[in-house]
């Protein structure tokens, strides 16, 4: 088992914080100490353009809140992990970057684990954690260990600091930032009504995860909205990945009655259905329009650029490690579920229905 040390921040013990003082930051940034402090404390209040450089000035002036060392007094080590399913999905860096660049300002350094799927592997992280050898974890994997699920009804004390981004667990009460899943499936079919489209394939993601089944819901929902039945032969599996994306859209052309718009459950899948539609001598969007969902980095890369949804994935990160840094300050987390919103990024691989 092994962790990835994301470019951690040297961190200075003693009374102050080293020779740089928050007076240096904000001297640096252009801004008053009160935004400092802010941006140190409730990020998610300040602008993003304020923000990023105060997180710069923060690197490069050194500077630690004086609260770390208090901190360190009780023997924390400074870090937290936090846990990907698999590290090649190109979704996951600008969430570390977020997280990261939190983390930085207050002396912590962030460590990624990657469980490519594996139980045994997520409980091993979640160890490290409960034997002191990180100060808590951030998952990004939609899942506890089944034996720390199964018992927080009556052990939830048990439990280190635990964070929920993008994936949640309903009903456990846990720390979560994350979008609402269906409502942003609902806006990628608007989009698609709005071009003529009526019928609308889903490429779905694994459905034992509960994102896909979120996407899956909305993606019904808006037909229902729409006064459009919700037809199985046009709800085709997928698990998020490319080569799944071209076998859902293959399946989907074959049909003696085909879509002209496919709405997959997140960019790879979509990029690899615009793949296949093209494969085959099809346009698009001329013959078939594709919306992707999540917006990493190459969906404006792609040939035709690809439609999406996108979802604030650094401010996931950031919002995510700010909540982590409270409880290991020993604050309450919010109460409910922080839901951040998304944008519809309109690019070429959408376009109006083909004529009949």
């Amino acid at each position: 088992m092994s962790l990835q040390t994301l470019r951690p921040m040297p961190f200075e013990s003693g009374d102050g914080a080293g020779t740089a003082t928050m007076k240096d930051v904000a001297r640096l940034a252009g801004v008053s100490t009160a935004t400092v402090s802010r941006t140190l404390i409730k990020p998610e209040l300040v602008s993003t353009r304020t923000r990023e450089r105060v997180l710069k000035a923060v690197a490069e002036a050194g500077y630690t809140p004086n609260s770390l060392a208090r901190n360190l007094r009780k023997m924390q080590t400074r870090s937290i992990i936090v846990v990907v399913q698999d590290i090649t999905n190109p979704f996951y860096p600008e969430i570390l970057r977020g997280a990261e660049q939190t983390a930085q300002a207050f002396g912590y350094t962030v460590l990624m684990g990657n469980t490519d799927n594996d139980p045994v592997r997520e409980r091993a992280y979640l160890e490290l954690v409960q034997s002191r050898r990180a100060d808590g974890m951030i998952l990004l994997t939609g899942r506890l260990p089944a034996q720390e699920k199964s018992s927080m009804a009556v052990e939830r004390e048990r439990l280190p600091p635990l964070v929920f981004a993008c994936e949640h667990l309903p009903d456990l009460g846990l720390p979560t930032v994350r979008i609402d899943n269906a409502e942003a499936a609902r806006t990628a079919m608007r989009h698609l009504f709005e071009l003529g489209h009526e019928r609308i394939a889903h490429i779905a993601g694994p459905l034992n995860r509960i994102i896909s089944v979120d996407r899956l819901a909305g993606y019904c929902d808006a037909l229902t909205e729409r006064g459009l039945p919700s037809e199985p032969a046009l709800i085709a599996d997928g698990d998020f990945t490319f080569n799944s994306g071209v076998e859902a859209a293959r399946r989907l052309l074959a049909l003696a009655d085909r879509p002209t718009a496919i709405f997959a459950a997140n960019d790879e899948s979509a990029i690899g259905a615009i793949q296949a539609i093209k494969s085959q001598g099809l346009s698009v969007p001329g013959d078939i329009s594709v919306i992707g969902f999540d917006d990493i980095l190459f969906a404006a890369a792609t040939d035709p650029a690809l439609t999406t949804v996108a979802q604030p994935r650094q401010e996931i990160g950031r919002r995510a490690m700010a909540i982590m840094l409270d409880l290991l300050d020993g604050k309450s987390p919010p109460v409910g579920d922080v839901i951040l919103p998304v944008e519809l990024v309109t690019r070429r691989s959408t376009g109006p229905r083909p004529p009949a």
